[in-house]
């Protein structure tokens, strides 16, 4: 028999395009970014219920808006129900923020938007942007105005399109930098945000580009990373990586071993975006994301179709950044900056704020510094150019706003996603239960100062990235309530290692304080000196890593 042809994947450059399911049939009806007019001149004039459900559920993402969660609906409904029955008539709502980068009248604005639409709640993601809640479609072109008033945007901070792109939030004046990659960012912000040609991705587009000496941004996991490196002849420039990404599939990115010149960033962007757009594989969801492709293909074709197809020539072949320095990656503290200054790094509870804070932020960035404010994919608030005199100032009027320089390392150290709360995935809380979980910690072991990352995720999806934590908690429905999948030991850098996942290892939520104090305590009884937790976690045994929580056969998830 002959063999049977290869199975269409809905690759643009090679199947055409007819759409193979709902999604990519929304988007070829009409683009995203068109929905705007829509919003404006109909949907926030005539209510919710004009919505068509088309825009609602999928074009309204390019405009960073998701429906959501209704209150009320426990954790084990959320597979079970459709859109409309599991959400509610208010929004949530993302601030596009490139490289985390506020100036103190931006910060302000974002505040204002907070307080005055969203009943003051405003959350930090772990990518740099600033999340709204309990947005109302009639206040949404009002919260434009004012956000475009200060440069700044809601464009494609979802959908199947470029969202924010990651940069260093001490870029440009970190005196351990490689060198300054903001223009480079910048511009290439300037030519993706917005940008027609690639509106219509096959999935979601997340980018990077740093020169940061502790690689901040995490390159080993966005679909296109641009590193800072030293290139041929000692000449700053970019080492390209392509593919990371988390969810159900964790894969680390690849090197391409291509040296990028800072000017070429954008055009090497659009040829690993295009590339992305043309042959990504758009049959099925849960393939689309360029990790699959470049692990069909591998780097060395990939890189030939790129340089061949989409920049008409070959990159000049580059070395690998060199490993980060050890130091923990959110910039927290108190640190010098190149200029003689200092910025003050601060831990917000879980990446929670209010718009009163923020404001508050902004008028303390003016008064003790420059007015320069930054956000950390670590759910972190940054204060640039500060005097070392007025350190010391800073750090006390933060402190009084629930914003910590000098937290506990439990509080440093932990993340977590919108979870149930707002969000119509989410199986359980998580803002709160992070905060209970690092208050409990720091009561009962406030000796304990070894670096710890603690990732708190409301469900498989890995918006908090708990593949990647010392101690990730995905969440999980456990003996009928609340609780979380353990996985331990994930680690970025020369190595990435994926948490270490112990069939059964679950733990309701009331459980979990005591779960992790005894797994702790087992660490510092039983690692070598200054030994990492990661480290510790992929020499133990099972036993030492259930730490007497009960192994469980089964649970939904």
């Amino acid at each position: 028999m002959p063999p049977a042809p290869p199975r269409v994947q809905g690759q643009w450059a090679l199947d055409q395009r007819a759409p193979l399911n709902a999604a990519e049939q929304v988007k070829q009806d009409d683009d995203g970014l068109n929905v705007r007019e829509r919003i404006v001149t109909r949907y926030a004039r005539e209510g919710f219920d004009s919505i068509d459900p088309q825009d609602l559920r999928q074009r309204f993402k390019w405009w960073g808006l998701y429906t959501q969660r209704a209150p009320g609906i426990d954790g084990g409904r959320t597979g079970s129900l459709s859109d409309a029955e599991i959400e509610d008539r208010y929004f949530m709502m993302r601030v596009r923020i490139p490289g985390g980068q506020l100036t103190a009248e931006q910060l302000r604005a974002v505040g204002d938007v907070a307080t005055r639409y969203g009943r003051d709640v405003a959350d930090v993601t772990d990518r740099q942007n600033i999340q709204y809640h309990w947005i109302r479609i009639e206040d949404v072109p009002a919260i434009w105005e004012r956000l475009e008033a200060v440069g700044l945007s809601t464009t494609t901070t979802c959908g199947d399109a470029p969202r924010n792109i990651l940069g260093c939030p001490v870029a440009g004046i970190d005196g351990a930098e490689l060198f300054d990659p903001t223009p480079a960012l910048r511009a290439t912000d300037a030519f993706a945000a917005g940008n027609r040609a690639f509106t219509n991705l096959p999935r979601k587009w997340k980018s990077a580009i740093s020169a940061c000496s502790v690689h901040c941004t995490l390159h080993e996991i966005n679909d296109i990373s641009f590193v800072g490196v030293r290139g041929p002849g000692g000449v700053d420039g970019f080492d390209l990586w392509v593919g990371g990404g988390l969810s159900t599939n964790p894969m680390s990115a690849q090197r391409l071993g291509a040296f990028v010149e800072p000017e070429r960033v954008p055009e090497v962007w659009a040829g690993v975006t295009g590339l992305f757009r043309d042959y990504g594989y758009r049959r099925l969801r849960a393939r689309a994301r360029i990790k699959f492709l470049l692990a069909d293909w591998g780097p060395e074709r990939f890189r030939e179709v790129l340089e061949g197809e989409y920049l008409g020539g070959a990159l000049p072949d580059g070395p690998a950044p060199p490993p980060p320095d050890g130091s923990p990656r959110d910039h927290v503290g108190v640190h010098a900056q190149r200029d003689g200054l200092v910025y003050v790094g601060a831990a917000p509870p879980a990446g929670r704020l209010t718009g009163t804070q923020l404001r508050e932020v902004a008028d303390l960035a003016e008064a003790f510094g420059s007015g320069r404010v930054r956000t950390t994919v670590e759910q972190k608030l940054v204060v640039l150019d500060v005097p070392p005199a007025r350190v010391d100032g800073l750090v006390a009027e933060l402190a009084a706003r629930d914003l910590l320089v000098e937290p506990s390392v439990f509080r440093r150290g932990t993340i977590a996603c919108t979870g149930i709360e707002f969000c119509k995935l989410a199986i359980v809380e998580t803002k709160a239960r992070a905060r209970d979980l690092y208050g409990e910690l720091e009561r009962r072991m406030p000796a304990f100062d070894t670096p710890i990352t603690i990732n708190v995720n409301g469900c498989p999806n890995a918006c908090a990235r708990f593949q990647l934590a010392d101690i990730g908690l995905k969440g999980s429905i456990v003996d009928g309530e609340e609780g979380f999948q353990v996985h331990l030991g994930g680690t970025l850098g020369a190595e990435v290692a994926f948490g270490r996942k112990l069939r059964g290892l679950k733990v309701t939520a009331r459980e979990l304080p005591d779960y992790v104090e005894r797994l702790l305590r087992t660490y510092e009884g039983d690692r070598a000196d200054d030994e990492p937790f990661a480290t510790w976690v992929h020499r133990a045994d099972e036993a030492q890593l259930a730490a007497g929580a009960a192994v469980r056969a089964g649970g939904a998830e």
